[in-house]
């Protein structure tokens, strides 16, 4: 270093000959990958010469022959090759488990093909939903993206998983054909930390996507691209993706936007000014097609963003210049890590909202030429992305569809088909109908007609419709209704079909909910209020609701007693009890393990279960309730998930507080990845014999060269000797390998945990048994899973990443054994308590034992033959299959359709809201008037003071 510092020529002469090395080593990996692009079109041809159409030429085509081969390429609509003929994307049904693999359709004599087999996902997914669980990655690299793991925020679904897409939310059309596009809402998300052959560091890339110009907001943050491996904010520079939206927190275009940025992390960045604190970009232009390209691509020194309407013309550049200049040059050199996101921040912040089409990433040292970007531009136009030709809809929500209808046993409502000709001739002989469940009928309103044809030309742009009176059998029932065209144009008929989800259902509906209390402070004063809102009573006999806290997995729904009937205009309240068993209890025992302890005390008489299960028994002694809990680790970049095999007597997990030594412990199974909420979790008990080191993810403090036998880290905490190391991910100028701790010493606090390190780390040294076989950039993610808690006896079933540990603590002691079995959340009552769970005036109708209501969580009611009857999501999307409501307004602090949380704060895996502040008056979210129900979760509710089992409040 000294003789570089004082030899300017030296120092320069050894920067050159460092960038000839990188850039002849990216030039090496780029040979194995441009032949490629030379396969793909010699296919092409050969596919024309056998008589079939030639498949159109993709944009990773257009990538490869300039020079930036694609590293990630992903679409749900089309092929990015023109010779790819494998799997776009997969689907999971909730009715079964099953999932599907979507492919292309391939090119025929009269059909060039190439565009996603949109039919095979309606028939797989007919009278049920579906999720996107996969998009597979064309380029051959193997970076498919999958359900996004927690990291820096956690998403809703199990442990901090984010969503998955609902897969028929965003039809389009695509080179004339149906197909589905990628519709994020507020905690969905995709991702894949593990990626291969991605920018690393201030290595070159570009990347483009294709998105919905009409369907953002400002949440953080709408991305795709090249993001952190750990899903946590690394520090500044740490990421570098396509952004779409219209936040106004960083740099920002001036008016409403939306507007193409980048995410450069802790900075949307649409331009760079003279100075860090004048964010105002005067001349980024605000995006209004319906369909927006967008493009980002970086190299030292340099980045740019482009962007343009998808269906015509050239891009625009938004930005072209140097990087973000600060007092750190914190974002020049970049420092990527090569991960790849859609739909969220780097550090999983998830409050985004848009809808993706297509999108793919260059390899590393790559930056596409102007040229190339441009023909990637012309290759989307000419994709002719288009609004869906036919939609369904209730008459009186058109233009913002709720995507459910529910209907009454043998009661009617207008129902819209509309056709709209996206194509550039006309269509004659245009014919509109619906196809309904079985007694269902469908008129033309006013008339008798089953269908509607339209007698004059429907001409290109043009829009027509019909309103049929859809009436509804006597048999309940919960599935589709079809709305159906047929038309000829340039002398071929053609069809298309669409659907949209109904129930035809008894009249009950959740009207009414609270969480807490200020007056008196209590954060489990809950109530659940059913409403039947019809003429006739409903026998309620073994409904079963399923209330589901944010981030939990469900163990239980509470079922309503056999015999029990609801009057027509009348209520049925459930109250939350002031603890509830947080796992089951075996007849014989005489400990029993607890959600809450709280005013309970020795000699207190309780109930144990309700209605005919009910037993009574005196407290002989008091211990403690559960704890907080954890979830089993999740490493990354390495999996997101791991499992752990039955005959284990540890598992590895991402907290070891509140677990003890001969303390019983929950282990959850039954959840398989990805988790949507489809099936039951249970617990495995065990006793606690260790309690080890939970799993930590750190990042290294400084570079690691090939040779080195010890790495420095930014926290050694929980590092042990033995443990093993997964070390980078497989790119340009790195190397995965996994190393074997030998020792850990740590060194003294320097406040900054090295580069792009946060203030009081504490870094250290691990010595290795090997020494490294690559080399290994400062910053990069690393993981160790810890020793975790080791237990007897040993597991019986596989357990994986995210499912929930529970300490189960030491419970509460009864004056004698159990005489039955009693499930999870049975109702555990002390009638002396007041300052836990439900405390109206008069008692409800029905207690249950939990899980106790979070701040966040949705509710589904079914009946006695699992239909679902009603449900809602509140404080966020939980269950967004369950929400009910228009999910895409666009826009500032816009976010899906929910219904506003009455508690105070956000639940977590723990559920429970906070009790609002003193002086905050109490409140219950109740439709605005009992029964009312337009299908809309935000329309419908409001917030109000609580009136269990009485009428709601008149808004």
């Amino acid at each position: 270093m000294t003789v570089m510092d004082s030899n300017p020529k030296a120092k320069s002469r050894l920067i050159k000959n460092m960038k000839t090395k990188i850039n002849f080593a990216i030039t090496i990996a780029l040979a194995f990958t441009l032949p490629l692009a030379t396969v793909f079109i010699a296919k092409a041809a050969v596919a024309a010469s056998n008589g079939a159409l030639p498949r159109p030429e993709g944009p990773c085509d257009i990538y490869a022959a300039g020079g930036s081969p694609c590293v990630a390429a992903h679409s749900t609509t089309r092929a990015l090759y023109a010779t790819y003929n494998g799997s776009l994307y997969q689907v999971m049904r909730q009715s079964d488990g099953k999932t599907l693999d979507i492919g292309v359709v391939k090119s025929s004599v009269t059909d060039a093909g190439g565009y996603a087999d949109a039919a095979a996902q309606d028939a797989f997914c007919a009278s049920t939903y579906c999720w996107i669980t996969k998009l597979y990655d064309q380029s051959g690299k193997g970076n498919n993206l999958v359900q996004a793991p927690h990291g820096g925020f956690s998403g809703p679904a199990m442990g901090g998983f984010n969503n998955l897409p609902v897969a028929d939310w965003a039809p389009v059309t695509v080179m004339g054909h149906k197909v589905y596009g990628v519709f994020i809402a507020p905690g969905m998300g995709m991702r894949w930390n593990d990626a291969k052959g991605t920018a690393v560091d201030d290595q070159a890339e570009g990347q483009y996507w294709v998105v919905n110009g009409q369907h953002f907001n400002d949440g953080c943050c709408y991305d795709y691209g090249n993001a952190e491996t750990d899903s946590r904010d690394d520090g500044d520079g740490t990421m570098e993706t396509t952004y779409f939206g219209d936040s106004t927190g960083w740099y920002h275009g001036p008016g409403q936007g939306p507007w193409v940025m980048t995410d450069q992390e802790n900075n949307l960045v649409g331009c760079v000014t003279d100075s860090p604190n004048n964010k105002l970009c005067p001349t980024l232009p605000v995006m209004s097609s319906r369909f927006v390209t967008a493009m980002a691509k970086g190299e030292s020194h340099h980045w740019t963003s482009l962007g343009g309407d998808a269906q015509k013309g050239d891009l625009q550049v938004m930005f072209d210049g140097t990087r973000v200049q600060n007092n750190r040059s914190s974002y020049d050199p970049m420092r990527k890590q090569g991960g790849i996101l859609l739909g969220n921040g780097g550090d999983n912040s998830n409050g985004s909202q848009g809808t993706f089409y297509e999108g793919a990433m260059t390899a590393a040292g790559t930056f596409p030429t102007d040229a190339t970007d441009q023909k990637v531009q012309a290759n989307v136009v000419t994709a002719k992305y288009d609004s869906p030709r036919l939609s369904l809809a209730p008459a009186a929500a058109i233009a913002t569809p709720p995507g459910l209808q529910t209907f009454a046993a043998g009661s009617s409502q207008d129902t819209t088909v509309t056709y709209t000709n996206t194509s550039g001739a006309p269509a004659t002989g245009v014919t509109l109908s619906i196809t309904t469940p079985k007694g269902w009928t469908a008129v033309v309103s006013g008339g008798t007609e089953t269908s509607k044809k339209f007698a004059d030309p429907v001409g290109p742009g043009a829009t027509v419709s019909a309103t049929f009176k859809v009436t509804s059998s006597p048999v309940a029932f919960n599935g589709d209704l079809i709305a159906n065209i047929s038309w000829t144009s340039n002398g071929r008929t053609q069809s298309e079909k669409v659907t949209e989800k109904v129930r035809n259902v008894s009249p009950i509906k959740i009207n009414e909910f609270a969480i807490s209390s200020a007056t008196p402070a209590n954060p489990t004063n809950s109530f659940i209020e059913l409403y039947n809102a019809g003429a006739n009573d409903v026998d309620l006999s073994n409904w079963t609701l399923t209330e589901h806290p944010t981030q939990q997995s469900i163990f239980s729904s509470v079922k309503i007693p056999a015999g029990t009937k609801l009057a027509a205009h009348s209520f049925y309240v459930l109250g939350l009890s002031n603890s509830g068993l947080a796992v089951s209890a075996k007849k014989g025992d005489t400990t029993v393990y607890v959600r809450s302890i709280t005013g309970m005390n020795v000699g207190d008489t309780i109930e144990i279960d309700t209605g005919s299960g009910v037993e009574t028994r005196k407290i002989a002694s008091i211990g403690t309730a559960t704890g907080i809990g954890t979830t089993l680790w999740q490493p990354l970049p390495d999996g997101p998930v791991i499992t752990i095999p039955a005959g284990s007597t540890s598992v590895p997990v991402s907290s070891t507080a509140g677990f003890e030594v001969g303390q019983k412990i929950g282990i959850g199974y039954g959840t398989s990845a990805p988790a949507v909420a489809r099936t039951v979790e249970q617990f495995e008990v065990a006793t606690v014999t260790e309690v080890g080191k939970p799993g930590t993810q750190t990042r290294l403090s400084a570079d690691a060269k090939v040779g080195d036998t010890s790495i420095q880290v930014m926290s050694t905490t929980n590092f042990s000797a033995g443990d093993k190391i997964r070390l980078d991910i497989d790119s340009v100028g790195h190397g995965i390998e996994t190393v074997t701790v030998t020792s850990v010493s740590m060194q003294a606090d320097n406040g900054g945990g090295g580069r792009g390190g946060r203030g009081g780390a504490t870094p250290g040294t691990i010595q290795l048994s090997t020494p490294l076989k690559f080399n290994h950039a400062s910053n990069m993610p690393l993981s160790v899973k810890g020793t975790g808690i080791s237990f007897q006896p040993a597991t019986t079933v596989v357990h994986s990443s995210n499912e929930p540990v529970q300490s189960l603590g030491t419970g509460i002691t009864l004056d004698s054994p159990l005489a039955s079995d009693h499930s999870i959340n049975s109702v555990v009552r002390d009638a002396t308590v007041t300052t836990e769970g439900y405390q109206g005036t008069s008692a409800p109708n029905q207690w249950f034992g939990g899980p106790a209501l979070a701040s966040v969580g949705s509710m589904v009611l079914r009946d006695n033959t699992g239909l679902v009857v009603d449900s809602l999501n509140y404080g966020g999307l939980v269950d967004p299959w369950a929400a009910k409501g228009y999910q895409a307004v666009s826009g500032q602090r816009r976010g899906g359709c929910f219904v506003a949380s009455p508690a105070a704060g956000r639940g977590g895996r723990r559920g429970g809201g906070q009790a609002p502040a003193a002086g905050v008056p109490n409140r219950s979210a109740g439709r605005t008037a009992d029964g009312t129900d337009t299908d809309s979760n935000c329309g419908d509710f409001q917030l109000q003071t609580p009136t269990p089992g009485a009428p709601n409040q008149q808004s």
